[in-house]
């Protein structure tokens, strides 16, 4: 959260370098333990999909914008064609599928462009990730979405990953219905292809066309219940500079009722946790304000405990790129109903 608001503001050359490198490292460290708490995650079988009506083209323009770091350090273009379809698909399961499918090509394919594009085909639409990196042999094709499968070259020595990128893609499919095909040559590169999502028409109220991410959420109040001030206080700085209006909380007392978002923490350190404030304002509000839990505990035990709340969990580390996909989702559902 930190690096993320010093990013945005004004550094030298050589500062800039140095923020680079450190979000690199913490990149490549909470891409592994993500990785790790997604697949327990998955193969628990408690994750289910939502149904989000999705302009597609947006989702993918906001994927490949948390992807601009790590492909400028990877000496990527990364392209999306232009879109303007719309899905329906859980928006959260499917944009972590092709993060999981872009970072991929962003380690395999250095130095070389990758496009993202979509195609209609008899009312269902694929999205294809087209690299032009080495390439995959064609035995180990049936293998590459198995966890832990690597293709080991001697060139992989700086490679960060232990391969479980499209193993997880690969469950997620199966939890969206969809399907997975992986298309490769040798020194020509790799296609991987998600087939099978709805195509929808677009909702009759449309989120009026703004510059991705920032200006979406200016305007949006945000509750930010945090007991760690350090944490609490990088998050509402990262916030307020996407032009969220945010009003924070460490505990379950004096919480506001005024707000669009609620953003909570599980474990507050108090009595009352993060479900019971999410649970306190929506009383006090008189209607389900939509809200996210941040958790570093199993997200199985969390989900246990909801016992049904509509409320999304995300796990820790959270990556500031994810908080915003699902602000954004979250604030896309909200526009797009009647």
């Amino acid at each position: 959260m930190f690096t993320a608001c010093l990013r945005s503001s004004p550094l030298g050359d050589y500062e800039r370098q140095l923020v680079d490198n450190i979000d690199r490292s913490l990149h490549n460290v909470s891409q592994l333990f993500r990785s790790i708490l997604d697949i327990y995650t998955l193969d628990s079988g408690k994750v289910s999909a939502k149904s989000d009506v999705v302009n597609l083209g947006d989702m993918l323009n906001e994927v490949a914008h948390q992807n601009t770091a790590a492909a400028r350090w990877a000496g990527v273009e990364l392209r999306v064609r232009p879109c303007r379809r719309w899905v329906r698909v859980d928006a959260t399961l499917l944009a972590t599928m092709v993060q999981n499918i872009i970072s991929n090509a962003l380690k395999y394919a250095p130095d070389h462009p990758v496009l993202i594009g979509v195609r209609s085909h008899a009312g269902r639409l694929s999205i294809s990730v087209y690299d032009r990196g080495r390439g995959i042999a064609a035995e180990h094709l049936p293998r590459v979405c198995d966890e832990f499968y690597r293709i080991r070259h001697v060139r992989d020595k700086d490679v960060e990953g232990v391969g479980l990128g499209l193993s997880i893609v690969k469950r997620l499919s199966q939890i969206l219905n969809v399907q997975i095909a992986i298309a490769s040559r040798i020194d020509r590169g790799t296609t991987v292809t998600i087939h099978g999502l709805e195509e929808v028409s677009a909702p009759v109220r449309v989120v009026p066309k703004k510059a991705l991410g920032e200006s979406l959420l200016k305007g949006v109040r945000v509750c930010l219940v945090e007991d760690d001030q350090n944490v609490l206080m990088a998050t509402a700085a990262l916030l307020e500079r996407w032009g969220c209006e945010v009003q924070t909380a460490r505990s379950a007392e004096g919480l506001t009722t005024h707000c669009d978002i609620i953003v909570a923490d599980y474990d507050l350190g108090t009595v009352a946790n993060g479900l019971d404030c999410i649970e306190s304002i929506r009383a006090a509000g008189g209607w389900d304000v939509p809200a996210l839990i941040v958790t570093g505990r199993e997200v199985e035990v969390v989900l246990e405990s909801m016992q049904g709340a509509e409320v999304s969990v995300l796990s820790k580390p959270l990556r500031p790129s994810e908080l915003r996909l699902n602000l954004l989702s979250i604030r896309e559902r909200r526009m797009s109903t009647p």
